[in-house]
């Protein structure tokens, strides 16, 4: 089975690991290092996200944590009962995930937070050895970039699962994959993502898995 997680000083991906080590003398007390999914192991829901956060999740180590983008998926995932506990953008919190599991596609944080297509197809191992640990029934992609590494992770055509915002797709495995837009900060200032269109899909989700 592939590892799920890569190694603290991972070496796969040369500008990346380069970025680590200007991160790492810019901002010696951040966690400058791949940021491991988090959650419930068995969760029957697995989140999909991007890549960890310049000053989120690679100052904090946990993902989602620190930057605005997790502010609004807690909130949610408070919301719909995928988390208990109190979120205060600090791993040292009381929150906790309920029934769901949260990995990036690309695991350490890029410059310009854009991975290259080749990072992100070498970071997929790690995705798929998160998996197959234990499949879920359920995927939540958070933006195109997500979705389409996670197609390719399961072995689907793209082209028969086409990204759109709320949408569902059945796949062949028999797990449903929920997209949403990407819960930035840029997608929500620009009114591209709005509260009320994050809460239906992660809703749905959580309805799904819980039924």
């Amino acid at each position: 089975m592939p590892a799920a997680e890569p190694p603290h000083d991972c070496p796969l991906c040369p500008r990346l690991a380069a970025f680590r080590e200007d991160n790492r003398q810019k901002y010696p007390d951040f966690w400058n290092a791949p940021v491991p999914g988090w959650g419930d192991a068995d969760a029957s829901l697995m989140i999909v996200g991007l890549a960890p956060g310049l000053k989120g999740a690679n100052r904090t180590g946990r993902p989602f944590t620190g930057d605005y983008a997790g502010d609004l998926l807690y909130a949610t995932l408070l919301k719909f009962g995928l988390a208990t506990g109190r979120f205060e953008a600090d791993p040292g919190d009381s929150l906790e995930l309920r029934n769901a599991r949260i990995a990036n596609a690309v695991r350490y944080v890029p410059p310009q937070n854009k991975p290259t297509p080749l990072e992100i197809n070498t970071c997929r191992q790690f995705l798929v050895g998160t998996i197959e640990a234990h499949p879920p029934r359920a995927y939540l992609a958070l933006g195109r970039i997500a979705h389409d590494s996670l197609l390719s992770t399961l072995g689907e055509r793209k082209s028969r699962f086409p990204f759109g915002h709320g949408a569902e797709h059945a796949l062949t495995g028999g797990a449903v994959l929920f997209d949403s837009y990407h819960c930035s900060r840029y997608n929500t200032n620009t009114g591209v993502l709005t509260t009320a269109m994050f809460e239906d899909v992660v809703g749905r989700a959580a309805r799904f898995v819980t039924n």
